[in-house]
């Protein structure tokens, strides 16, 4: 018997409730997953408020580490007592153990545990391809980074400190500040405190950044527009605050010729030679030290409708993970 969440309809945290499921063997492509430790992420919110609309009703969550229990016919590549991870795209999560396709899998190396596999596969897969197949980041560019003290924020701004970019982060507090001067942040803004789009042109020496990674949304969107040089990207890559819509293409033209780009993770991650290099790339500078994976707070499973409550209301540092 196991215990996940579920939610019969839309909105707020209060819609995710838990229930007992009897789990049968796993079906042919399927391995049985014993749940470790559960990532929480922003996406997490959008599925569970409909911004992402899922079929009704639904499980929760997407990034998991835990280990094979039993496989099912024709799997290959995976064997019970395997460490094992998950960044979907099936739903589920949030539940102490669940049968799952061997495809959705990837194999933890020894030198990465559960925790930090669970807060970092999605998060750290979505700044690999965000810094080296979307934006194409160069040693010297100057990017800016909002919330740079988040769970992707703290990983971003260490792996564009790696492949040397100066990197401009805005956050909300100078708690916040402190954190991501210490993943290596070069520049500090304090959104609330003073204006971003001027103090990065200042900073910049009037040009703008060569890209913005924008995880926030609407809230965000004018800065960006005003705080990237000509020809410039900005990567929208979240709506933390809530989606732009409405874009008028020509503010582009009249910005400086800027490029934009929604992109998302699973179009970067569709064929297995993709997983396999984004993934190891991952691993490696995870293994190595590069990147150091901040778990600023963890919840018990249960409580997964206090962690949204947090992560929403900007109360949460670096990752949050929901432990069974």
């Amino acid at each position: 018997m196991a215990l996940a969440a579920q939610m019969k309809a839309h909105g707020g945290p209060e819609v995710i409730e838990w229930v007992e499921v009897d789990l049968p063997p796993p079906g042919a492509g399927e391995v049985r997953f014993a749940t470790r430790a559960v990532g929480l992420n922003y996406i997490d919110t959008y599925h569970r408020r409909g911004i992402y609309p899922v079929p009704l009703p639904s499980g929760l969550g997407m990034e998991a580490a835990g280990v094979v229990e039993a496989v099912g016919e024709g799997v290959t590549g995976f064997a019970p007592g395997d460490r094992v991870a998950t960044f979907g795209p099936v739903l589920g999560a949030y539940a102490t153990a669940r049968n799952l396709p061997g495809a959705a899998l990837f194999k933890l190396p020894d030198g990465v545990d559960d925790r930090t596999a669970a807060a970092a596969l999605l998060k750290g897969c979505t700044v690999e391809f965000l810094v080296e197949r979307c934006a194409h980041v160069e040693a010297g560019w100057p990017v800016l980074v909002h919330a740079a003290a988040g769970g992707v924020g703290l990983l971003l701004v260490q792996w564009l400190k790696h492949v040397g970019a100066t990197v401009i982060g805005t956050v909300g507090s100078e708690e916040k500040a402190e954190i991501a001067r210490a993943a290596g942040a070069d520049h500090i803004i304090l959104y609330r405190d003073e204006e971003i789009a001027p103090r990065v042109r200042e900073l910049t020496g009037g040009a703008g950044v060569r890209v913005t990674f924008d995880g926030i949304g609407m809230a965000t969107w004018a800065a960006s527009l005003d705080a990237t040089g000509r020809r410039g990207l900005i990567a929208s890559y979240g709506n933390a605050d809530a989606p732009v819509g409405g874009v008028d293409l020509g503010i582009l033209a009249r910005k400086g010729s800027l490029f934009s780009t929604r992109p998302t993770l699973f179009d970067y991650y569709t064929t297995p030679d993709e997983r396999a290099a984004g993934s190891a790339r991952l691993f490696d500078l995870l293994a190595c030290g590069v990147l150091k994976v901040t778990i600023g707070q963890t919840y018990a499973l249960q409580d997964a409708a206090q962690a949204h409550r947090d992560l929403e209301g900007r109360a949460t540092t670096g990752s949050t993970l929901l432990l069974p």
